[in-house]
């Protein structure tokens, strides 16, 4: 199954809220994501029958290890854009927002491009 950038999103966001609840449930994905429970219920369906996402009898959700390896890399795609664009002088706000939309599309070239554009920038890297 392919994931496309909405099924990024939910995984990179259920990954965060488990790094900050100890049980993740629906309507938490509902209120950080802004969808309804019809929305999400049918995104988790699909993520489920993927191998992404397992949900437990009490509602819990828990990304499975090809979900967690997909969402760890979407968010570290995340983070490098979003220190390249405050870099440049971009707010925070405003390079949060915009790594949003990039993560998805960039190509792995690019990212090594930033990620050792970063490393210069911070000192750390030639």
């Amino acid at each position: 199954m392919s994931i496309h950038e909405s099924g990024e999103n939910y995984l990179e966001q259920l990954l965060l809220l488990s790094r900050e609840k100890e049980k993740v449930r629906a309507v938490d994905l509902c209120a950080a994501l802004g969808f309804s429970r019809p929305t999400v219920s049918v995104m988790l369906r699909e993520l489920r029958a993927g191998g992404f996402v397992i949900v437990a009898d009490n509602g819990a959700l828990s990304l499975t290890e090809k979900g967690a390896a997909l969402a760890e890399k979407i968010y570290e795609r995340h983070c490098v854009i979003c220190e390249c664009l405050v870099a440049l002088g971009v707010s925070r706000e405003t390079a949060k927002a915009d790594a949003c939309k990039i993560e998805h599309d960039i190509s792995e070239e690019t990212l090594d491009c930033l990620r050792a554009h970063l490393a210069r920038v911070r000192g750390n890297g030639k």
